[in-house]
C-alpha cells in the first residue's frame, strides 16, 4: 500500500504535536510485514521517530513493540530518503495507526507511508459461555501418534474461563484455562502442570500452541515456551472441545480463530459442514475505550456532564496498574467546601476530603490492587450517605455519613490536576498514577472518550486514549536463579535474597567457583559454598576446602567414609552398599570435569574372602558403570595395586585378596580415572562361606586444580591474539578474568556483530573500560583504580550485561553500573569469533575506507541502524589510536572526513605550504619513518585536540579552526596532525599526499568504538568497508617481528641519493623532489598512460618551470572532496 498525494507531497497535519496520527484502513485483516516512511515531497518536513499501533476494529489499539519492550521507531533524517523496517513479528490487523513522536525542528510533521504485507486467512468463532461450543471426536480408526499438535488464536476481555479441553480414550485429558489473565494447563490428574502468559484478557489476539511428544509437552503462549512433563495416565487426545459449558464459567465471552488439531482447521470444518448449532462464526466485540496514563504530566479533565443533585455525586471507573500508589481522581466541593482525593496508597484505595489543610474525612477499601488486574471503583454520595466500593461483591466497601454535602463543583481530574499559572506544573500531593482506566461514568452517564480525544470534550495531556499500554515485565521473569520478580509501571525488580546470587537480575553468584579461588582470596581451610559454573544453572554446594598443602583440595563427603566390617550371614550370597553424596548429579559432574585431578580411596580388607571375580563396584555418572579394577590399578585391568607393582602376597594372583588366605590382608589404593568417579556402590560376593570376613572403606571424593582458574595465556606482542567461538549472551551475560601486565593500555577481548559489539580494555594504566552496543548506540562503563594496573600483579575484572544494567568490577573497588535504556532492551547479536587484535601490511595501492554514515543513502531500505551511527553527523569528538611502522615519508596514515567540511588527518613527516589560514609547523629529516613500531593516540573534543606518542611530549591545541601540529622526539618533528572544522576544500598538499599511497604496517586501529582494520580483515563482507589494493593480515605489528621492508633500492632524484622502496618515494628534501616523485608514482599507477591533462608548478627556489604529464583520473580521485563521514587507512 502506498499513501501520499502528488499535490500535497504527503501527509502533514495543520498542527504539529504528539496528538496527531495517521490512520490506515486496509479493508480486511492483513498480515503486515514491514513499513516504510519518507518525508513530505519537496519540503523540510519529516518524522524522526514514531509509534506504530494496530487494531482489528479501529478501537482498542495495540502498540507494536520490538523485542517486547522497545516501542518507538527511528524515522527519517531528510525528506527524500526512504527508511524501511521489517517487523520481526508480523502484525495481523485491519487498521494501522502511525503516531509522530519527533520531527524536523526546522519543519513540520510530514510523511509518505508504505506498508507491506500479504492476505491473511482466518476462520473465527465467537462463544458466550452459554452455547455448546465446538466438539470434535476422532474416529475409532484414527491412528494414534506419539506426536500431536493443537494450536489456536484467542481474544477475550474476561480474565478467567475455559478455552479448550482435550480428552483421551481412557477419560483423562488436558485443558487450557484462563485464570486471572494467565493461561493454565491443568489435567484430570494434576490441577496445574504449567502457567504461562499474562494480561491475556486485553481483547487482543494471542497465540497458543501445544506440541506433545510422548510424555513431554511444549506449551507456547505468543513467543514464550515452557516444557512440561505429562502424567503417564494422560494419553493422546481422542476428542477436542472448545469452551465446554459444563466446566466453563458463566458469561465467559471469547473468540477463537484457526483452531488446528491433527492438521485440520476445526472451525473451518464446522462452518463448511454447517454443523455448528448456535455458534457465531465472527468475533462479536464490545467497544470499550481505555485511556493510559504513562507519566508524571498525565491528566484527564472532564466537566460535570449533568448538574449533580443537591448533595449528590456518582463516579465510576475501572483501572489496572502495577504501582502501589497514585492519584486516581480529585474534584473540588461546591462553594469552596474542600477537595476530594481518591488515590492508591500501599495498594489500597483511600479517600480523603481536605479543607484548609485539615482532613475532614478518610476512608479505606480493598487491598492488593496493584496486581495488574482490572478493578472497578464506584463512589456515590446521596442524602448524606457516602459509599466507596471496590470490585463490587468480590471486593470491599467503605461507608461514611459526612455532615457536609459531597458533590462535584464543576469539573473532575483523573490522574493529576493541572495548575494554570506561570509554573505550569501538576499539582498533586500524592504519587502520580501510571496505569489504565476504562468505563468512566459521571453521575451514571458514560464518558465518551473518543470525543475527548477529538478535543470535543474536556481536556487532557500526555495520555493515550483508546488503548491500554500496560506491560507485564515479570512474564516471563528476567530474574534468574529463583529470584522473585516484582514490578512497577516502568521497571521490574529482582529480590535475590536466599538465592545465592546477586545483581540486578540475580545473575552473578556470590560464591567462588572453586577452592582455588577462595585460597587466592586469602581464605584458609574450611567449609565453603562453591558455585562450579558461576552464573550458570547449577546451584551452589557446600564443600570442604583443604588448603594446608601446596595443592588445594575440594573434598566431598558421602554417607559412609568409615571402615565397615562384614561378617558371613547365612543365606546371604552377596553384600551390596550404596553411597549417597549431598551434592546433585550435575554438581558432581561439573566439579570432576573442571578439576585437573580427582581421586577417591577404595580399600578392601579380606580374610578368606576373595575379590575378583566375586566382587565389583559401580562408579561414574548417574548410578555408575560396573568396574572390576581396584584402587591403584588402571581401568579394565581387572587388577589391584599389588598386581600393577608385582608385589602381591601370592605371585600367581593380581590382588592380595584373591589368594584366599585365612589371615587378614588388603587391596587398597586410589582411584584416579575421572570417568569412573565417584564410587556409587560396592558389591562384595565372597562373604557367605564359614570363616569369611571382609571390610571396606570408600573415602571422600577429593579434587584439585581448577582448569577454569589457572588457565593463563601470555601475550608478548601487540599482535598476539586468541580466538574463541562467538560469545552468546543476548539478554544476560557475564565475563570474568584475571590479568597482569606492564603495558599501560590494550584490548583484553572483543567480539563483533554486524552492528553490535562487546569490548573490554585497559584504557589507561589506572582505568578498565567495558563498552558495548546492542543496537541503540555505544555505552561505556569504566572503573578507575587508585593504584597502577600495569604493576605486573594479578588483577580481577568482572563484567556483566543484562536487560536492566551493565556493571563492571575491578578487584576490590566498588562496581560501576550503567542503566539500560528506559525504553526497553535490545538483544546482543554477535556473529564473529572472540578476538584480541590483528595487524595488516599495506602496499602503495592499498587503502581501507570505512563509511560511518552517508547523509542520504544509508537510511534507504534499512531495517536497523549500525552501531557506529550517532544522532549528529558532525564530528564532535574522537578518540583515535593506532600502531604503525614504515620507511615512507611523507605518508598519510589516517584520514577522516565528514559531510560538514570537517577533516582530520594523521601524517608521517609532512611539509605544507604557508598558505591559507592553517598554522604550519615544518618537519625535519629524521623521525618515525625508521621501520620501527610506533603507537599514537589522538583525542579531540569540540575545541581542543591532543596528540601523544609514548615516551614523547604531548601536543595540545585549543580554539582551532584549521590547524596542523605535531609531536616531537628531541628536536625532530615526527608526526603531524591536521584538524579543520570548516574547510571548503581539502588542502592541496594533503590531496597530493593522499595520492602517494602508503607502504607499511598498521595495527590496533581504533576510532571511538570502531575497529575499522579488524572489520576489514575479519568481516569484509558484512562491514561497511571498501578495500582497495592488496590487504594482507600480518604479524608486522609485532614489536619482535622481522623487518618487513628488507628489499631496499637506491633512487637518484635531482642529484640526491637516499634509500627507499620502488613502490613509494623516499624522503623528500625539497619541492622539486616532491613533484618528481609524485609524477613517478602517478606514472606507475596509471594502467594506460595518455596525454589527458597537464599541470605545472613554478618552483621559486630553482626558478624553473616543470611540466608534468599526469593521469587526471588518479588526481581527481585523490583530490575530490568525500561527501560522507568516511575513515580511510593508508
Amino acid at each position: 500500500m502506498h499513501l501520499w498525494h502528488p499535490r500535497a507531497g504527503g501527509w502533514s497535519p495543520l498542527t504539529s504535536d504528539r496528538y496527531q496520527w495517521l490512520e490506515v484502513d486496509l479493508g480486511e485483516r492483513t498480515k503486515i510485514t514491514a513499513v516504510a516512511t519518507q518525508g513530505r515531497y519537496g519540503s523540510s518536513d519529516w518524522l524522526s521517530s514514531y509509534l506504530l499501533m494496530f487494531s482489528d476494529t479501529g478501537h482498542n489499539w495495540k502498540q507494536y513493540r520490538q523485542e517486547d519492550s522497545i516501542g518507538s521507531f527511528p524515522g527519517n533524517s531528510n525528506a527524500d530518503s526512504v527508511v524501511q523496517y521489517k517487523l520481526r513479528q508480523p502484525a495481523v490487523a485491519r487498521f494501522l495507526r502511525l503516531i509522530p513522536l519527533d520531527w524536523n525542528p526546522n519543519g513540520r510533521i510530514g510523511l509518505r507511508l508504505e506498508t507491506y504485507g500479504c492476505p491473511y486467512s482466518e476462520y473465527v468463532m465467537s462463544l458466550d459461555g452459554s452455547s455448546a461450543g465446538l466438539v470434535y471426536r476422532g474416529s475409532p480408526e484414527s491412528r494414534q501418534t506419539s506426536t500431536e499438535v493443537i494450536s489456536v488464536e484467542f481474544k477475550t476481555q474476561r480474565n478467567s474461563g475455559m478455552l479448550l479441553h482435550a480428552e483421551g480414550q481412557e477419560g483423562h485429558g488436558l485443558s487450557l484455562e484462563l485464570d486471572r489473565g494467565k493461561l493454565l494447563l491443568p489435567s484430570t490428574i494434576s490441577p496445574r502442570l504449567a502457567s504461562l502468559g499474562s494480561l491475556l484478557d486485553d481483547q487482543h489476539w494471542h497465540h497458543v500452541k501445544m506440541e506433545r511428544r510422548g510424555f513431554h509437552l511444549n506449551l507456547t503462549v505468543d513467543k514464550h515456551t515452557e516444557r512440561v512433563q505429562i502424567p503417564a495416565d494422560v494419553g493422546a487426545a481422542h476428542s477436542l472441545s472448545s469452551h465446554p459449558p459444563s466446566v466453563s464459567k458463566k458469561n465467559f465471552h471469547v473468540c477463537l480463530e484457526n483452531l488446528l488439531f491433527r492438521g485440520l482447521n476445526l472451525i473451518g470444518l464446522a462452518k463448511n459442514n454447517d454443523q455448528h448449532g448456535n455458534v457465531t462464526f465472527s468475533c462479536a466485540e464490545s467497544v470499550s475505550v481505555a485511556v493510559t496514563f504513562p507519566g508524571p504530566r498525565s491528566f484527564l479533565q472532564l466537566p460535570v456532564v449533568t448538574a449533580s443533585s443537591p448533595g449528590g455525586v456518582s463516579v465510576g471507573f475501572q483501572f489496572r496498574t502495577w504501582n502501589k500508589a497514585g492519584l486516581l481522581f480529585t474534584f473540588d466541593l461546591p462553594q469552596q467546601g474542600g477537595v476530594v482525593w481518591l488515590y492508591l496508597s500501599d495498594a489500597r484505595l483511600r479517600l480523603q476530603i481536605h479543607k484548609a489543610g485539615r482532613a475532614l474525612l478518610e476512608l479505606t477499601a480493598g487491598s492488593g490492587l496493584n496486581d495488574g488486574q482490572w478493578h472497578s471503583v464506584e463512589l456515590t454520595s446521596r442524602r448524606g450517605h457516602l459509599t466507596v466500593t471496590v470490585d463490587k461483591e468480590e471486593g470491599g466497601t467503605a461507608t461514611a455519613n459526612p455532615t457536609f454535602p459531597v458533590a462535584i463543583d464543576s469539573q473532575i481530574f483523573f490522574g493529576g490536576k493541572w495548575l494554570i499559572d506561570d509554573t505550569k506544573e501538576c499539582r498533586n500531593p500524592f504519587n502520580i498514577f501510571q496505569g489504565c482506566m476504562s468505563h468512566l461514568t459521571l453521575n451514571n452517564l458514560d464518558v465518551d472518550l473518543i470525543r475527548v480525544q477529538r478535543k470535543q470534550l474536556g481536556n487532557y495531556s500526555n495520555v493515550q486514549i483508546d488503548m491500554c499500554g500496560i506491560i507485564d515485565r515479570c512474564s516471563p521473569s528476567r530474574c534468574e536463579h529463583g529470584g522473585r520478580c516484582s514490578q512497577s509501571w516502568t521497571v521490574f525488580h529482582c529480590n535475590c535474597s536466599g538465592s545465592g546470587y546477586t545483581g540486578a537480575t540475580c545473575h552473578s553468584s556470590v560464591y567462588e567457583q572453586s577452592c582455588e579461588a577462595y585460597k587466592h582470596n586469602g581464605n584458609t581451610s574450611g567449609h565453603f559454598y562453591v558455585d562450579v559454573d558461576g552464573s550458570g544453572p547449577i546451584k551452589p554446594q557446600l564443600v570442604y576446602c583443604n588448603m594446608t598443602e601446596d595443592n588445594t583440595w575440594m573434598v566431598i563427603q558421602h554417607n559412609n567414609t568409615e571402615t565397615t566390617r562384614i561378617r558371613a550371614s547365612p543365606g546371604v550370597n552377596q553384600y551390596s552398599v550404596h553411597f549417597h553424596y549431598p551434592t546433585e548429579e550435575e554438581q558432581l559432574s561439573a566439579i570432576i570435569s573442571q578439576s585437573e585431578h580427582c581421586q577417591q580411596e577404595l580399600s578392601y580388607h579380606c580374610k578368606k574372602s576373595q575379590g575378583s571375580p566375586f566382587s565389583w563396584w559401580f562408579g561414574g555418572p548417574g548410578s555408575g558403570h560396573p568396574q572390576t579394577y581396584w584402587g591403584g590399578a588402571q581401568p579394565g585391568s581387572q587388577q589391584c595395586s599389588c598386581g600393577l607393582h608385582g608385589d602381591c602376597v601370592d605371585p600367581q594372583h593380581y590382588c592380595n585378596c584373591d589368594a584366599d588366605r585365612s589371615q587378614w590382608t588388603e587391596d587398597s589404593g586410589l582411584l584416579t580415572h575421572k570417568a569412573s568417579l565417584p564410587v556409587r556402590s560396592l558389591v562384595l560376593g565372597d562373604v557367605h562361606r564359614p570363616g569369611s570376613e571382609a571390610a571396606y572403606r570408600v573415602g571422600p571424593l577429593s579434587c584439585r586444580g581448577d582448569k577454569n582458574f589457572w588457565n593463563a595465556a601470555f601475550f608478548d606482542k601487540e599482535t598476539s591474539y586468541l580466538h574463541f567461538p562467538t560469545f552468546h549472551g543476548e539478554l544476560s551475560a557475564d565475563i570474568s578474568f584475571m590479568f597482569k601486565t606492564t603495558s599501560s593500555s590494550g584490548v583484553f577481548l572483543e567480539n563483533l556483530g554486524i552492528k553490535d559489539f562487546i569490548r573490554i580494555e585497559l584504557s589507561s594504566s589506572t582505568q578498565v573500560l567495558f563498552s558495548f552496543d546492542v543496537g541503540n548506540g555505544p555505552l561505556e562503563v569504566h572503573v578507575n583504580s587508585s593504584v597502577p594496573l600495569n604493576d605486573n600483579r594479578w588483577h580481577r575484572v568482572r563484567a556483566e550485561r543484562n536487560v536492566k544494567e551493565a556493571s563492571l568490577r575491578l578487584d576490590h573497588f566498588p562496581a560501576a553500573t550503567q542503566e539500560a535504556p528506559a525504553d526497553g532492551h535490545f538483544h546482543l547479536q554477535l556473529n564473529s569469533q572472540l578476538f584480541i587484535e590483528v595487524s595488516a601490511s599495506f602496499k602503495a595501492g592499498t587503502s581501507v575506507s570505512y563509511t560511518f554514515k552517508e547523509p542520504y543513502e544509508l537510511m534507504r531500505n534499512n531495517s536497523a541502524l549500525p552501531s557506529s551511527i550517532y544522532s549528529d553527523m558532525t564530528l564532535k569528538g574522537e578518540n583515535v589510536s593506532l600502531s604503525f611502522r614504515t620507511f615512507q615519508s611523507p605518508a598519510l596514515l589516517l584520514y577522516v572526513s565528514s559531510y560538514y567540511r570537517e577533516y582530520l588527518a594523521l601524517l608521517v613527516r609532512y611539509k605544507l605550504d604557508s598558505s591559507g589560514d592553517a598554522e604550519v609547523l615544518k618537519s625535519r629529516v629524521r623521525g618515525v619513518a625508521n621501520g620501527q613500531l610506533h603507537s599514537v593516540s589522538i583525542r579531540r573534543t569540540a575545541h581542543a585536540v591532543s596528540v601523544q606518542v609514548p615516551r614523547t611530549n604531548t601536543t595540545h591545541l585549543t580554539n582551532y579552526d584549521c590547524v596542523c601540529a605535531g609531536t616531537t622526539t628531541g628536536t625532530s618533528l615526527s608526526l603531524g596532525l591536521c584538524v579543520c572544522s570548516d574547510s571548503e576544500e581539502l588542502d592541496p598538499d594533503l590531496s597530493r599526499l593522499a595520492s602517494l599511497g602508503f607502504t607499511g604496517c598498521l595495527s590496533v586501529v581504533h576510532f571511538n568504538s570502531i575497529s575499522p582494520l579488524k572489520a576489514a580483515l575479519l568481516h569484509p563482507d558484512t562491514s561497511p568497508v571498501v578495500i582497495s589494493g592488496p590487504l594482507v593480515q600480518s604479524n608486522c605489528g609485532s614489536s619482535a617481528s622481522a623487518n618487513p621492508y628488507a628489499a631496499v633500492n637506491t633512487h637518484h632524484l635531482s642529484g640526491k641519493t637516499f634509500s627507499g622502496n620502488r613502490n613509494h618515494p623516499g624522503f623528500f628534501l625539497n619541492t622539486e623532489d616532491y613533484y618528481f616523485a609524485f609524477f613517478d608514482m602517478l606514472k606507475q599507477k596509471c594502467c594506460s598512460f595518455s596525454r589527458i591533462g597537464f599541470f605545472g608548478s613554478y618552483v621559486r627556489q630553482k626558478r624553473k618551470k616543470f611540466l608534468f604529464e599526469i593521469c587526471s583520473y588518479t588526481a581527481k580521485k585523490a583530490c575530490t572532496k568525500i561527501r560522507k563521514v568516511n575513515l580511510i587507512l593508508g
